[in-house]
Parts: C-alpha cells; structure tokens; sequence
C-alpha cells in the first residue's frame, strides 16, 4: 500500500476540516455584525419605528447563526463519514487473488 497516497489523504482531511471551521467562523462573524447593526441602530439613530429595525436584523442575525450551525454540523458528519475510507483501498484485481 503506498503510504504517500495515505498521508496525502489524511492532510485533504485535515484541511477540509480547517475550512469546514473556518467557514462556521464566518457565519458567526457575520450573525455578530447584523446583531450590532440591529442594536446601533436602534440606540444611535433614534428613528420611528427603530425597534422593528432593530428585531429584523436581530432575526436576521438568528438566522445566520443557525444555518452556519446547521451547515457546519453537516459537513462535519460528511467529514468523518469519508475518513473510514482511508488506507482501505483494495483494487479490483487484488480482492479476486
């Protein structure tokens, strides 16, 4: 078995899980800027109807966060379903000798 294809594999793991990370950064990152637009808004610009504003981007902001949940809880089962299959090559031709 050639170990090289093996350890190649296990770093295009490693890696997909970094971004699989590094994505759900994101989505939080992003969820915490519409919650503090919401809450600027509403304090800063003292506008007619500031509250309603100010619960959208709150509801917005729980939106964003619960699909880059979801998204990163799916993606890390696809992750660890696709590990298994490492190093658990056989060929066609090897598994009839």
């Amino acid at each position: 078995m050639n170990k090289d294809l093996i350890l190649r594999e296990r770093l295009a793991i490693q890696r997909t899980i970094m971004a699989n990370q590094s994505t759900f950064l994101a989505f939080l990152r992003t969820a915490m800027y519409f919650a503090v637009a919401g809450i600027s808004i509403d304090q800063l610009l003292k506008l007619p109807g500031g509250h309603v504003i100010e619960h959208l981007f709150l509801a917005i902001s729980a939106a964003v966060l619960v699909v880059g949940m979801v998204n990163y809880v799916v993606q890390n089962k696809k992750i660890k379903a696709s590990e298994k299959h490492i190093g658990d090559y056989q060929l066609d031709y090897e598994k009839q000798a």
